[in-house]
């Protein structure tokens, strides 16, 4: 027989026993009891002596003698979160401008400046090599006149073409000699550097492979995961100094635009 309140006992209607698990937790944590936790020492970011002498050479021109501890360690980590928070704002602008859009469905090209710069490159290359053929044949014609006046701008002029065509013959020369000497040293074999577990340092490879055993270029059964790394240059924090409202009119900013 039961009474009404052994069905609301919810513990018992499962078939446990608080006393038993009471004891079993007890039991476990047994290490745990008389133990006592306390917090982490509060490591500032910055050095603490400097940064008082700093402070305080700030404080005394305003009338401050006495700056306490606690000030200083605030500030060091206000300076903290501050830098924290820039780096990742510079980090998501970086990564913003190497984000490419050519292969996005969504996006159509519509100018290639590089494309342009080529073009006007060779354009100009051109340009000069028609200049150059031009000076060169007027050259060959002053070399090959027969004139018996002997005139100034004549006689330099075919000086010039002698040296032109000394020089073009020292450059076949060195040119013959360059494709004879690859010619004696053979095709070029590359280097298996792509082998698994190998690392090379100063020309030579090292295993990377674990035990005592392994010999040199023994690859190794882990691959270890090349680590992303994001490179921030000056454009980005100048990018991050204009879009800030307390640095978007300050003098770091204008001495980072004259560099």
């Amino acid at each position: 027989y039961r009474d009404d309140d052994d069905i609301n006992d919810v513990a018992s209607m499962a078939g446990v026993n608080l006393n038993e698990e009471n004891a079993r937790i007890m039991a476990t944590s047994s290490d745990l009891v008389g133990t006592q936790i306390q917090s982490c020492k509060d490591e500032p970011f910055l050095a603490a002596i400097p940064l008082h002498k700093r402070i305080l050479e700030m404080a005394k021109k305003l009338g401050i003698t006495d700056v306490p501890a606690e000030v200083v360690t605030f500030i060091s980590h206000a300076t903290q979160n501050r830098l924290r928070t820039v780096i990742e704002k510079v980090t998501v602008i970086t990564q913003h401008r190497m984000e490419s859009y050519k292969d996005d469905e969504w996006y159509e090209q519509a100018t290639d400046v590089r494309s342009q710069l080529k073009f006007f490159e060779q354009l100009e290359r051109l340009e000069k090599q028609r200049k150059d053929e031009q000076e060169r044949e007027i050259l060959l014609k002053a070399a090959k006149s027969r004139s018996r006046q002997e005139d100034p701008e004549q006689a330099r002029l075919k000086q010039k073409a002698k040296e032109m065509q000394q020089q073009e013959l020292a450059q076949m020369r060195q040119r013959d000699a360059n494709l004879t000497a690859l010619a004696a040293i053979g095709p070029r074999k590359k280097r298996k550097l792509d082998s698994p577990g190998l690392l090379t340092v100063g020309g030579e490879g090292l295993s990377m492979s674990g035990g005592s055993q392994a010999g040199l270029g023994t690859p190794s059964s882990r691959q270890y995961a090349r680590q992303k790394i994001t490179r921030v240059n000056l454009r980005d924090f100048i990018f991050y100094m204009e879009q800030e409202r307390e640095t978007s009119h300050s003098l770091l900013l204008y001495r980072a635009l004259l560099k």
